[in-house]
């Protein structure tokens, strides 16, 4: 035993040896020239407007420009609840590009429409745009050799990493377990910033990642998530927060960081990047729409609201300073381990509700700042209605971080009041698309001929498919979650929990608040300990009751009896009721261990019957009749425990204990 124990040891010293490693600077740089050497100064297009295409978006963001003054700004702001509109938006504008595109992003896959995109930003450098992409280190591209063709592929494509600990784009499970015993202070601070920037005058910001999950593509969950799509001067801050990040000296350009340049050296540049389409035939629909004005007026531009109160507000790359030294990226006044500006931003909002706050988050896991502050809201005189949109286990994509809500649901519900509304893995009624561009289209023949249509975006003859596993035994992909993966502490993998039922499983991922309908929030704050402290995030706060009031009815969509459970308190038991709740309440407050199995709280299905009409309501678990036509449906619903059901029950006792490397 003492051998193998040896062994292990010897291959971890010679592991962390070898991560330690640094690379010559003169490699280094040779890797750089090599790259740069075989940069690519041909322009396609020689049009002043770089052959851009005609877009009724950028038009309109143009006018708000010219519109605005600085004491009257004017801006237009969309929000995008349909996975595929926000990717078709995203095409299209990518294709207006006249001058610049700016795309900053925490995950970035290689599958369909993170390859759709991919094609389109070469696309455009090559027709003369200026292009930029900053990626985190942790969710990055998935092959070294895709970095590296990106890194030599044209004079007009960029390519950063942000934060790459160990010298690497991208770490394997040996080498993030290293990571972690070397460096889990680094490996923890991540980039989770997400924006595109077209031309300085129009951004999306939000939740979605670049993965077909984010977007209704994925074979058999997809993610119910929110962007923004916002026109108007605060783009211009929108632009200057990119660069803060662009220049800070943790984004390294991706040829000049270790693994890129090793590839480099012994391979040189590798081709552009394309892989065949899985499913070609949802690329060509959603193509098909791009280059139509009318179709682009219609969707993004009609129903476009003229908003007031427009500020963005997001952390700086000084918020990853060491403690203790001086800051030189900015970020003035916030200190390691202190909320940053994000995260203190939607606190103030909070702290001035009078009346309601509507808050969506995939996680419900409370910051000791955000749990202080809800306590004091629940001692007002008239506290304001909290109601809370947020992932069951059946939904989440991470049931490690789901432990910690279930742990305190107690504390959220009576000392905080909160009415909690768990989304359902199949809501019957949620903004998805099954249509023309949605994951369930039929396949067609595997060989697919490229057409004119496709444009910068050819199908590649063979291209393949992949059939869909809905079987009961659970789910065979991965979704992109941005609290599993890729840690191999995730819950399986990243994967959710096995269900009763097979079928297109939707997780909740958006993330936004609205304060008293009058104040609307969207962005990619969690309103969790990693977006106070380790993750940098970003928002727009936008102080207007119409936007508000729409933003409102999208959540509240989300809590209808149709699309959720409803935690209430649990019918106290007939023996011994204050001896249990104690018991309960103390196992609660351990730090790790929580052990005792009847908890404070239980989930409720809404009963459509006599005296109980169907609503789209979501029902408060305080309401007095709230029994009445709600029922118990245990702690877990839809999942299906089998004999499984210890390790789920280990999962949410001790759970707990890996807060700090969520």
């Amino acid at each position: 035993m003492g051998g193998v124990v040896a062994r292990l040891s010897g291959i971890l010293l010679a592991l962390v040896l070898a991560s330690c490693a640094s690379m010559p600077a003169t490699r280094r740089e040779a890797a750089a020239r090599i790259a740069e050497q075989a940069r690519s100064t041909t322009v396609d297009c020689t049009r002043a407007d770089a052959c851009a295409l005609a877009s009724p978006l950028l038009a309109m963001a143009r006018e708000e420009r010219v519109a605005s003054t600085p004491q009257a700004p004017r801006h237009r702001a969309l929000i995008l609840d349909d996975g595929p509109s926000a990717l078709l938006a995203r095409v299209h504008l990518i294709r207006s590009a006249q001058r610049s595109i700016e795309l900053q992003t925490y995950i970035f896959d290689e599958d369909d429409a993170a390859q759709l995109v991919l094609d389109e930003l070469q696309a455009a450098a090559f027709r003369g745009v200026k292009v930029r992409l900053l990626v985190d280190q942790l969710a990055a591209l998935r092959k070294v050799e895709t970095l590296a063709a990106l890194s030599s592929l044209h004079a007009n494509f960029e390519i950063r990493v942000y934060n790459p600990v160990l010298d690497r784009t991208r770490l394997s499970g040996p080498m993030y377990a290293v990571a972690a015993l070397c460096c889990l202070r680094r490996l923890n601070r991540r980039m989770h910033n997400k924006l595109l920037v077209i031309d300085g005058d129009i951004g999306i910001i939000g939740g979605r990642n670049y993965q077909d999950d984010y977007y209704d593509w994925g074979e058999d969950f997809n993610f119910r998530d929110r962007d923004l799509l916002i026109a108007g001067p605060v783009v211009a801050d929108m632009l200057a927060n990119f660069d803060a990040f662009w220049n800070a000296q943790r984004s390294i350009p991706a040829q000049r960081v270790g693994d890129v340049a090793r590839y480099l050296r012994a391979h040189g540049p590798p081709p552009a990047p394309h892989h065949p389409y899985r499913r070609p035939e949802r690329v060509r629909a959603l193509l098909a729409d791009v280059a139509d004005s009318e179709v682009m007026r219609q969707r993004f531009v009609e129903p476009s609201m003229a908003v007031r109160g427009v500020r963005f507000i997001a952390d700086l790359p000084g918020k990853h300073r060491r403690s203790g030294n001086a800051d030189t990226e900015g970020d003035a006044g916030v200190t390691d381990g202190t909320i940053g500006v994000a995260g203190n931003g939607l606190l103030t909002l909070i702290d001035g509700a009078q009346q309601e706050i509507l808050l969506q988050t995939p996680y419900l896991v409370m910051s000791k700042p955000a749990q202080h502050l809800f306590r004091a809201l629940r001692q007002r005189d008239n506290p304001p209605q909290v109601l809370v949109s947020t992932n069951s286990l059946a939904s989440t994509d991470a049931f490690i971080a789901y432990a910690l809500s279930y742990k305190y649901k107690r504390r959220y519900l009576r000392d905080f009041g909160f009415q909690i509304h768990e989304f359902k893995p199949f809501p019957a009624d949620s903004p998805f698309e099954l249509g023309a561009t949605g994951a369930n289209l039929i396949d067609e023949p595997e060989t697919v001929e490229s057409e004119p249509s496709l444009q910068a975006s050819p199908i590649p003859p063979g291209g393949t498919r992949r059939e869909r596993k809905l079987a009961a035994r659970g789910l065979s992909s991965e979704p992109g979650s941005e609290a599993g993966r890729p840690s191999p502490f995730a819950s399986s993998g990243g994967l959710p929990v096995r269900l009763k039922t097979a079928g297109m499983r939707i997780g909740l991922h958006a993330k936004s608040l609205v304060i008293d309908e009058r104040v609307g929030v969207v962005g990619t704050h969690n309103f969790d300990p990693r977006g106070d402290t380790l993750n940098t995030e970003s928002a727009v706060i936008i102080d207007d009751p119409a936007f508000a009031t729409a933003l409102a009815a999208s959540i509240r969509r989300d809590m209808a009896p149709a699309n959720a459970w409803t935690v209430g308190r649990r019918d106290s038991s007939p023996l011994l009721p204050g001896i249990e709740f104690t018991l309960a309440r103390l196992s609660e407050r351990m730090p790790v261990f929580d052990l005792w199995p009847i908890k404070y709280a239980t989930s409720y299905d809404s009963i459509v019957g006599p005296g109980c009409p169907p609503t789209a309501q979501p029902p408060s678990p305080f309401a007095a009749d709230f029994r009445r036509c709600n029922r118990p449906v245990g702690d877990f619903p839809e999942v299906d425990l089998g004999l499984k059901w210890l390790g789920v029950r280990l999962f949410t006792a001790f759970g707990s204990g890996l807060a700090p490397i969520l």
